[in-house]
């Protein structure tokens, strides 16, 4: 049944008014890695993907984190740029601090430095909405959707998918045409249980459900209008083990340094005139683990300019943790993470994409998620920020040919 309502959607939507302004609905799984779509566990998902345009994987920005790569996705730039540098972060110089478990801060507009797709579109008056994203809360009435939900971790699917129709049944001039949608399941299980784990492939599955059931909510509204579905997620997972952790506190406990973050990485910060000496001490303990100064993080990364970026900054090899003196209480219980290299493959997520503006039967290799910014302007036929690090070109070849 679930497979013949996806059936019903393809054939629907491959025949919508091609004149019509399009409809974009972005949806987030959250740590769904880039090859659990092979697993055998996702036939929704794996149709949509084999009909429409699938990517071998979506490459995230460093650090490999949930915030600052769904900011990334939304703004076409880079954390360093875009502000949103970790889950959590301190203004060492207002003596303030984001994180994401705080209401408060992340509605906060001075800490987001890019403009999200939703307040490009309405300047161009195309009506948004959000249901879960990070960044969607900006209490500025301007740098918000028109439409969204306030984050509720224990929203049902279906809560959550009768939010997106009832939007897409307003009347045409006050329904939105680009539409984020989030789930976290992949990635709580990720963490809880590892990405092997029998759990993660219940996960795995239930969003495969949830998308056979949001199209045939969809199917349900009759939409004669085009709607194209883009399927990401922000980043990937591995395993890690608890017997797999370096104090680095401990390396360099006679400098009296502060620490931020731990787990795939560290920053540290020296007192100003043991900056060096912390470095070079860190240096020659090297092992399953990378140094750099901040201002010699590699090019690649984009990350080293950013005021709230700590003066040393530490990399775990992947799958172990880094950590203090004070053992943090996730360490025992977790069996998987992320938050490492980009580069690593287990780091990468998914991209597929269905619908008008797309080609069809097309699978290309690794797309970069800041690119889905300005891919979104092109479909929608707007002028994308200046400032943005994204690149049209990179990823405009997966739309169909006017």
């Amino acid at each position: 049944m679930k497979r013949y309502i996806i059936y019903l959607f393809l054939f629907f939507t491959t025949f919508a008014y091609a004149g019509n302004k399009p409809y974009v609905i972005l949806i987030s799984f959250d740590g769904f890695r880039w090859d659990y779509l092979e697993r055998g566990l996702t036939p929704n998902l794996n149709e949509l993907a084999d009909k429409g345009v699938k990517a071998l994987s979506l490459r995230p920005a460093f650090p490999s984190k949930t915030f600052p790569n769904h900011i990334s996705i939304i703004t076409g730039m880079y954390p360093d740029n875009h502000g949103i540098i970790g889950n959590y972060f301190k203004d060492t110089i207002k003596n303030r601090e984001y994180s994401l478990s705080d209401t408060a801060a992340i509605r906060e507009s001075f800490w987001y430095l890019g403009e999200a797709f939703w307040e490009t579109a309405e300047r161009n008056g195309i009506i948004t909405a959000s249901y879960f994203w990070p960044g969607s809360e900006i209490s500025l009435d301007y740098r918000h959707p028109t439409y969204f939900e306030k984050y509720d971790h224990n929203r049902s699917y279906q809560e959550k998918i009768k939010g997106i129709v009832n939007w897409l049944k307003l009347p045409a001039s006050k329904r939105p045409h680009f539409i984020t949608l989030y789930f976290h399941d992949t990635d709580t299980y990720g963490h809880d249980f590892g990405p092997d784990s029998p759990e993660i492939n219940r996960a795995i599955s239930r969003l495969d459900s949830v998308t056979a059931y949001l199209l045939n909510e969809i199917y349900k509204t009759e939409l004669k209008d085009s709607i194209n579905l883009i399927f990401v997620s922000d980043h990937g997972m591995t395993a890690i083990d608890s017997q797999k952790t370096i104090n680095i506190e401990e390396i360099i406990e006679k400098f009296k340094c502060s620490f931020q973050y731990d787990g795939p990485i560290m920053f540290v910060n020296p007192p100003a005139d043991k900056i060096e000496e912390v470095y070079k001490t860190l240096k020659k303990s090297e092992n399953h683990f990378t140094v750099y100064k901040k201002e010699e993080m590699p090019g690649y990364f984009h990350f080293n300019t950013h005021p709230f970026i700590y003066q040393i900054v530490v990399i775990a090899d992947l799958g172990w943790s880094l950590r203090t003196n004070k053992e943090p209480k996730w360490l025992s219980k977790s069996k998987g993470n992320h938050g490492y290299d980009n580069n690593l493959l287990d780091m990468h997520g998914i991209f597929f994409a269905y619908g008008p503006a797309f080609k069809t039967n097309y699978q290309t290799g690794t797309l970069w998620n800041i690119d889905i910014y300005p891919l979104l302007c092109k479909i929608f036929g707007i002028s994308p920020r200046s400032n943005i690090d994204g690149k049209l070109e990179r990823i405009e070849f997966i739309l169909k040919e006017k």
